[in-house]
């Protein structure tokens, strides 16, 4: 048994791979991963652009253009075929898992993340033209994508809640999750097939942070680097904790309603001076997601250990946020830097992917 299996098997945390292109789905590569242990898969409008741009999808822009579709038509084809076809794979682990596992995301667009009617409207969209029960739909935590996500659950539509650094925000989208699952058990609807994971960023957290305690200079202040991170999301799956293991989520459990999984986003280590699986390793516990680019599931493979240590030392990990704030750096102001910055890096990422496919089209279009 390998890493990734035993991550699952010994610690009931699915490791994802974060990333998606016709070629890893085509070639096999995608089942060979899942024969590895990927148990889902998760993507952004960078990797799409990158693929777009790499040629894999000529054939289908040309379809597209004969259809007099512009390139964001082109880019939603390109998205749920894509998609469906990485959900079809992985439909034997949804099956096996009773819908427990085995999910693909698509993203609702960046650029409707402050107007939750038009998010919703695009979750509801992508969820019926996909038309796989084992995919989420991606929606932001911002305060106009928290109504979105109640209502989209509402409606059974499973959500990746993405771009989540806070722990005070996180416990916002956990509560937009049960109202949204209430709504629907309320109206007689079957909520035990209604799946829902919270993204939380962890390497964005550290580098924002380590760059402030670099700026301060101290010996203190330096033996912080690569900590705020982890304590954050230590912190944010005690908040799980406490929401999902007490009151506040008894009678939809009893009914069969399902947790919403903490999912630990952007595990691979930017800084070459840490360990290239501290992410990975540091955030092990039950109930919980880990979506992983290629490079750090294989390096995992290669030497990574499994051990449970996602609510280990949390005392540790409140001194850390502790001292970070005694140092001027409060994780409050931080992560809504981080949000801010996320939700304006992915709009600038998706708007790059639309000029991409534009730039194909246009080169397509006389042949």
């Amino acid at each position: 048994m390998n890493t990734l299996q035993r991550l699952h098997a010994e610690q009931d945390q699915s490791p994802w791979v974060d990333f998606i292109d016709r070629d890893l789905i085509a070639s096999g590569r995608l089942a060979d991963l899942v024969d590895s242990g990927i148990r889902g898969l998760t993507s952004n409008p960078t990797i799409f652009a990158k693929a777009v741009a790499s040629g894999q999808y000529d054939e289908l822009i040309r379809r597209e253009i004969e259809a007099g579709d512009g390139s964001r038509e082109i880019y939603e084809a390109i998205a749920v075929s894509d998609v469906g076809d990485a959900a079809d794979v992985l439909r034997r682990i949804y099956d096996a898992e009773d819908t427990a596992d085995g999910y693909v995301s698509i993203e609702v667009e960046p650029d409707l993340a402050d107007d939750s009617d038009a998010t919703l409207e695009r979750a509801r969209h992508l969820w019926s033209r996909v038309g796989r029960p084992n995919i989420f739909v991606k929606i932001p935590a911002t305060p106009a994508g928290l109504p979105a996500i109640e209502a989209a659950i509402a409606d059974g539509i499973n959500v990746n809640v993405t771009l989540m650094f806070s722990v005070d925000v996180y416990r916002d989208v956990a509560r937009a999750y049960i109202a949204g699952l209430r709504r629907r058990h309320e109206a007689g609807e079957d909520i035990s097939r209604v799946a829902s994971v919270a993204s939380f960023f962890v390497s964005r957290v550290d580098t924002k942070v380590d760059k402030a305690l670099a700026e301060l200079g101290t010996d203190e202040a330096l033996a912080l680097r690569g900590r705020a991170a982890i304590a954050n999301a230590k912190m944010a799956y005690a908040a799980y904790g406490e929401i999902f293991g007490g009151p506040e989520f008894a009678e939809l459990r009893s009914a069969g309603g399902r947790v919403q999984r903490c999912l630990w986003a952007s595990t691979s280590t930017k800084n070459p001076d840490y360990r290239d699986v501290l992410y990975v390793e540091e955030l092990i516990g039950p109930e919980t997601v880990d979506t992983m680019p290629p490079d750090t599931i294989e390096a995992f493979l290669d030497h990574g250990t499994v051990e449970r240590t996602l609510d280990a030392d949390l005392d540790g990990a409140r001194a850390t946020l502790r001292r970070l704030e005694g140092l001027g750096i409060g994780m409050e102001r931080v992560t809504q830097e981080l949000i801010e910055e996320g939700v304006a890096a992915f709009a600038r990422s998706f708007d790059e992917l639309i000029e991409t496919i534009e730039s194909q089209r246009k080169a397509l279009a006389p042949a």
